[in-house]
C-alpha cells in the first residue's frame, strides 16, 4: 500500500525480509542481477535516486521473505561496499550492518586471463580483493593477473 501526502511517499513495511540501503543509484539494477532478484516471486520494492547525505543519491532494495548468505553479500560488496543490510523480523529491524569489501571472492567472477586454469578446468575462481588509488581489482589466486571490476 502506498500513501501519498503533501511531501512524502510511504511504502508499506515488510514483516520479514531484507532492506539493502545506501546502494549507489547507478548500481541498483546491477545489484538486482548480482543477487538473483530478477528471477524470484518475492515482493520487491526498489527506490532509485533517493536523496543521500553521503552518496548524493542512493538506491534502496526491500525484499520480503528473503535473507542473503555471505557469498551474496560479497557479490554486492563489489559494486556497493558502503551498502547497509537491515534484517527485518516481525516488522522491526532485528539486525543492521554495513557489508564492507571482502578480502577474498571465491567462485564468482571470471578471470580476465584467457590462459588461466579456471577458464579451462572445472575449478572455482579465487580472487584477493585489492584496492589502490581508489580503484578495486581482483587478484587471481592461480595466474596472479588482476581483473578490473568494471
Amino acid at each position: 500500500m502506498v500513501n501519498i501526502s503533501d511531501k512524502e511517499l510511504t511504502v508499506s513495511a515488510i514483516k520479514n525480509g531484507t532492506v539493502l540501503d545506501h546502494i549507489p543509484a547507478d548500481k541498483v539494477y546491477r545489484a538486482l542481477e548480482l543477487l538473483g532478484l530478477t528471477e524470484i516471486d518475492n515482493q520487491i520494492t526498489i527506490g532509485i535516486n533517493l536523496r543521500s547525505k553521503g552518496l548524493g543519491s542512493k538506491g534502496i532494495i526491500k525484499i520480503a521473505d528473503k535473507f542473503f548468505d555471505q557469498d551474496a553479500l560479497n557479490r554486492l560488496a563489489l559494486i556497493a561496499p558502503q551498502c547497509t543490510v537491515n534484517i527485518i523480523r516481525d516488522y522491526k529491524v532485528a539486525e543492521k550492518h554495513k557489508i564492507g569489501m571482502p578480502e577474498e571472492i571465491i567462485g564468482m567472477e571470471k578471470c580476465m586471463n584467457p590462459k588461466c586454469v579456471t577458464n579451462h578446468q572445472p575449478i572455482k575462481t579465487r580472487f584477493s580483493v585489492i584496492q589502490k588509488d581508489g580503484h578495486t581489482g581482483l587478484l587471481c589466486h592461480y595466474c596472479e593477473k588482476i581483473t578490473n571490476l568494471k
